[in-house]
């Protein structure tokens, strides 16, 4: 009866097994469906790494094997004892030189992927009339929210980070309180962002993540850095180069515009309570203490994970600390003459909220 509980155990252990491992391979988010030319490196580096460890695994199994079948004891005897190979100088090559061999190849293909990716020097490539060619990023990394800022372009965005597809985008990397870990596992492998260095490398997209599920890539801190930390997610998304230039310009030109009463009347309140931590033009240089809203209602999530409607917007306005506990966005108490939001002034702050877009 135990037996049979403990194969039953098992077989429910693989069960959910099977069922966790068939999210993996979501193209916005596995390592395993690269997205681009330093995600396609990274992931040949893995399969021929895997199939240098497979290939020992199976040698060393088979040996294994080999011994038991041929000098088992039922087949040798009691007393019998098999030629003894130690001081053999053959082998002790073989068994040297072969492990030397595999990790060259390991090695090798390694070292050059290394290099070839902390190369940033075409961050600094200028055209004729001295303008900088490829994209440049400063990520900040925040508790528990991102900043991206656009350098060479007067543009800071926040939770979003919108990139070019088809060539090189640079980062410049940072953290603003603790470690953290910037990782956009369908692109390339994560980097730490300190607080006392800047940590620079590219990554490289290959189409559109308009197509994608969710219309975007998914990026993570891949650090532990706090209560939230599991909670850190920002969105990726790519466009062709011409797209990009046409959101870099309404970016820098597009201006807040509240149309409705009700949204009117949300942008006199954030004008009272919000504004001084938070931006709502994307023009400009980073920095600021809470996330820049001119994209806000361009996002797909509330504060990086919850879906984005007006209930988890007033819900996570009204009470940060219960969703997202560490991070250091203020109770409204704190900014609301000591009470709570009504209803109806979170019905008017999410209604003006979600109409700031840069892509609309």
């Amino acid at each position: 009866m135990m037996k049979g509980l403990k194969k039953w155990r098992l077989f429910s252990l693989l069960a959910a097994l099977t069922i966790f491992l068939s999210g993996c391979g979501e193209k916005y988010l596995s390592t395993l469906t690269p997205a681009g030319q330093v995600g396609r490196d990274q992931f040949n580096l893995l399969l021929l790494s895997s199939a240098i460890m497979a290939l020992v695994i199976i040698v060393v199994v088979i040996i294994y094997v080999l011994a038991l079948v041929k000098f088992r004891r039922k087949k040798l005897g009691e007393n019998f004892i098999p030629k003894q190979v130690e001081g053999n100088h053959t082998l002790e090559i073989i068994w040297t030189v072969i492990p030397i061999l595999l990790l060259l190849v390991l090695a090798v293909p390694t070292v050059y992927l290394t290099y070839k990716h902390a190369d940033v020097a075409g961050m600094e490539q200028v055209d004729e009339e001295g303008n900088k060619t490829a994209v440049t990023v400063n990520v900040t990394a925040k508790l528990f929210w991102w900043e991206f800022e656009y350098p060479d372009l007067g543009v800071v965005t926040s939770q979003e980070l919108v990139v070019p597809t088809d060539e090189k985008v640079y980062f410049n990397l940072k953290a603003a309180d603790v470690k953290h870990s910037f990782w956009i596992p369908s692109a390339g492998g994560k980097m730490d962002t300190n607080v006392e260095n800047v940590n620079q490398f590219y990554l490289e997209f290959d189409e559109p993540s308009a197509g994608l599920e969710q219309g975007a890539f998914y990026g993570k801190c891949a650090e532990l850095c706090g209560p939230s930390h599991a909670l850190m997610d920002f969105k990726v998304k790519t466009m062709d180069r011409k797209d990009f230039d046409a959101w870099v310009d309404s970016a820098k030109t597009t201006k807040p515009v509240a149309g409705s009463d009700l949204a009117q009347s949300g942008e006199e309140i954030f004008n009272t309570s919000c504004i001084a931590c938070h931006a709502t033009s994307a023009a400009g240089t980073g920095g600021g203490v809470g996330p820049n809203l001119a994209s806000f209602g361009d996002r797909n999530r509330v504060a990086g994970f919850m879906e984005h409607n007006e209930e988890n917007l007033k819900a996570w306005i009204n009470d940060p600390q219960s969703h997202k506990p560490g991070n250091l966005m203020p109770q409204p108490e704190a900014i609301n003459n000591g009470e709570k939001f009504s209803e109806e002034q979170l019905d008017a702050l999410a209604e003006y909220l979600m109409g700031l877009s840069i892509e609309k």
